[in-house]
């Protein structure tokens, strides 16, 4: 069976002040939610202390934005796997179409990162997706396929988690369609070694889309953006039908 999983990646929003107030929102809604769905929020480094004190014995686990593949040097800016796990923290973002455009993040370096998040025991979360105009050159699929090659070389495909983002879909408001949005993630699945992996949907997910994402048989989860910043917004989403 297949975990459901809905992360919010808050990328860089919410002061520590700010998060105590999206708390004090949203940890109440959470109280008839299924049990068999994981809830994570991947927050900005300077809020992960605050959320590892405040989640504790809560349904919400944690998540950073980014690792870097050494336990400790001279990596100006970077955190490492044990910083994260020291504080609690559980999941962690790599490879996000964001990091790969404007901080020159690589195939390989990703592969660097999710060995890393792996060896010091965090989950990743890999993204892989395509541009507009990778997609509208039909390169969707090879591309995809490369990422994965190349990304996934020595990873343990039994703590993993996939996210497809779509670049073009991410902070528009356009949403890839539901159906084509599983026709890319089985194919996502069709490369895995592992059938298992839970593979998200991310890209505009919103809560009135988020129970026909759901509803689709490959799609496990959603990796959810700006929705994720409004406590309603993303319990509503958290608790799709």
């Amino acid at each position: 069976m297949r975990k459901k999983v809905i992360a919010g990646n808050w990328k860089m929003y919410k002061t520590q002040a700010e998060t105590s107030e999206f708390l004090l929102n949203f940890l109440h809604t959470l109280e008839e939610t299924p049990e068999d769905r994981e809830i994570v929020l991947c927050v900005p480094f300077t809020d992960l202390g605050i959320l590892s004190k405040s989640l504790h014995g809560s349904r919400v686990q944690l998540g950073a934005q980014n690792v870097h593949w050494e336990e400790q040097g001279a990596y100006t800016g970077e955190i490492s796997g044990p910083m994260l796990t020291e504080i609690g923290v559980r999941y962690v973002v790599i490879g996000h179409s964001e990091r790969r455009q404007y901080f020159n993040e690589t195939d390989e370096t990703v592969n660097l990162r999710l060995k890393a998040a792996q060896r010091y025991g965090l989950t990743p979360i890999l993204c892989v997706g395509e541009s507009k105009q990778q997609r509208d050159a039909l390169e969707t699929e090879s591309l995809i396929i490369s990422q994965l090659a190349k990304g996934l070389v020595d990873v343990d495909q039994n703590n993993l988690i996939i996210a497809y983002e779509p670049i073009w879909a991410i902070g528009t408001g356009d949403t890839c369609e539901s159906i084509e949005a599983n026709r890319v993630i089985g194919l996502i699945r069709s490369q895995l070694s592992n059938p298992d992996v839970p593979i998200q949907y991310g890209g505009s997910v919103k809560p009135n889309n988020i129970d026909e994402i759901m509803a689709q048989p490959e799609i496990d989860g959603a990796l959810v953006g700006g929705a994720s910043l409004e406590p309603g917004s993303f319990a509503r989403i958290v608790n799709y039908q």
